[in-house]
């Protein structure tokens, strides 16, 4: 054990990659997910987080948009921002839950906003979650992990969780070279 170690021993301080070697839980692949937010660049960034982890990603730029998306073909996860042009966030979020359609979607609310009473008022009208802006990678799947280890969201089977995405598509494209198939 290193000089260093031993120091963060004594303090109670984690190794900076305990983190990366806790078991996660992650969302079943394919799982739909909504975007609602007027800024370009929070969809694109949520979106390519999303993406990358094998979710489907669809968005609306306000709240009336996303009302008939998610009415129509209801998704498995809302991200819904609270600050939209037209209807609020809050708004939309009480008629998404007065639908029969959408009432058990979780949602995720996002807030620019510092003011953390936001979070309460979410609480009480039926979030799931709620994070503020600007986020990062670890907030977004530590939401989905809660929702996932709540029973609001099906979990990822543990062989697709162990395998990166790319690994498994090339499985199913790569030839049986045992059988000197090879090109």
């Amino acid at each position: 054990m290193s000089q260093l170690d031993r120091f963060r021993r004594l303090l109670g301080m984690r190794q900076p990659d305990d983190r990366r070697r806790r078991r996660r839980l992650h969302a079943q692949r394919g799982l739909r997910v909504l975007i609602v937010d007027d800024s370009r660049t929070i969809v694109a960034a949520l979106s390519h987080m999303l993406n990358q982890n094998g979710y489907e990603t669809r968005s609306a730029e306000d709240a009336e948009t996303a009302l008939g998306m998610a009415a129509e073909d209801p998704p498995d996860l809302i991200f819904l921002d609270i600050v939209l042009p037209g209807m609020s966030g809050f708004t939309a979020l009480r008629k998404l839950r007065r639908n029969p359609t959408t009432e058990s979607v979780p949602v995720i609310m996002i807030s620019g906003n510092p003011k953390a009473v936001e979070e309460f008022y979410l609480k009480k009208i039926g979030a799931d979650g709620f994070m503020k802006k600007p986020f990062g990678r670890y907030e977004v799947f530590s939401r989905i992990e809660s929702l996932v280890s709540d029973g609001g969201l099906p979990a990822r089977s543990s062989r697709d969780a162990d395998q990166p995405e790319d690994a498994r598509e090339g499985e199913a494209e790569a030839p049986d070279t045992s059988r000197g198939d090879a090109p």
